[in-house]
């Protein structure tokens, strides 16, 4: 089956170094962002913990990453756009 992804989510995708071709469906590329977004959520975390962020900074660094994946927010659903 092929997915034609909406431009505004491939341009998000990007910013990751994520370029899914007309093949790769959402469910898989939606999987791979969201363990990407976990990774650097639990290093942010490990380093809160070691003392390398203070923590009353480390709420504000988390807004940040989140920030950075909007993409996450939108419904799967959307990511495509049906011809």
């Amino acid at each position: 089956m092929e997915h034609k992804y909406r431009e505004s989510v491939l341009s998000e995708l990007s910013r990751h170094g994520i370029a899914p071709n007309s093949e790769t469906p959402p469910d898989v590329v939606h999987d791979f962002v969201n363990d990407l977004y976990r990774y650097e959520i639990r290093a942010l975390r490990e380093k809160m913990r070691s003392g390398l962020i203070p923590k009353n900074r480390y709420a504000s660094r988390v807004e940040e990453l989140r920030k950075r994946y909007p993409v996450l927010s939108l419904p799967k659903d959307y990511w495509t756009v049906v011809d």
